[in-house]
């Protein structure tokens, strides 16, 4: 990773106040983010489909969602006539656990054939136990591989905030590749690589990519899923 010093503490800080909005959605707005994503799936059934399952990083808070870095790689999908379909499926404010729970609704929807799992960075910032997050990690992988076992993963990979502690961080670093590898998917080492930490890059609050830190996210998306694509020659 390239980290630019001296930002680093204020880089892993920002990444993990990013995964969590000031205001966390309520009841009617989580359900109005389901009712979208519900419609999004249904929109286009005939497409491949690339879903994006995340937090507030993955569902663009503070922006327009056609500056969320998803609606980016679907703009790059059509301006390379790959026909294929995303759904972005984030949710502000989202844990491992929760979203544990909430991947069986989204299962259900429609064929998945690749899965982005974007999840963590709030049990970090919560000290939530590392066998815990890990666990409800596997847990997801392992829901979508037996309902669509053909679907290609990307896991996404987190950092912990130093206030934490140095055991904690170091363990919970591990996590993210030890998932990956143990279940043979495709890892983003940080998915705010080259955002985090800059403010020309990051919403006034600072710690909300704006529409061009999503830019930059959608490139380092992009380095992992382009290889998973079915491209013809």
């Amino acid at each position: 990773m390239r980290f630019r010093s001296p930002l680093l503490f204020i880089l892993i800080a920002s990444y993990y106040l990013a995964c969590q909005p000031q205001n966390q959605p309520t009841s009617e707005e989580s359900s109005e983010l389901v009712a979208e994503t519900e419609s999004a799936t249904v929109e286009e059934t005939n497409k491949p489909t690339i879903l994006f399952f995340g937090n507030s990083l993955t569902a663009g808070y503070g922006l327009d969602p056609s500056e969320a870095f998803s609606s980016i790689i679907q703009k790059r999908l059509d301006s390379l006539n790959l026909d294929y379909q995303v759904v972005n499926a984030g949710l502000s404010g989202e844990t491992t656990a929760s979203g544990n729970t909430r991947l069986n609704w989204v299962l259900e929807q429609q064929p998945i054939d690749i899965f982005v799992l974007e999840l963590g960075a709030n049990d970090g910032l919560r000290g939530i136990s590392t066998e815990e997050t890990q666990r409800n990690l596997n847990a997801m992988i392992d829901k979508v591989q037996e309902t669509y076992p053909e679907a290609e993963i990307i896991l996404s990979g987190m950092l912990v905030p130093p206030n934490m502690g140095a055991g904690y961080a170091a363990d919970f670093q591990k996590i993210f590749p030890k998932v990956a590898d143990n279940q043979e998917v495709a890892l983003i080492p940080f998915l705010l690589e080259d955002v985090a930490g800059e403010p020309e890059l990051n919403l006034p609050d600072g710690i909300h990519p704006t529409a061009k830190g999503h830019q930059i996210v959608a490139n380092t998306v992009w380095e992992v899923l382009y290889p998973l694509l079915e491209v013809a020659s």
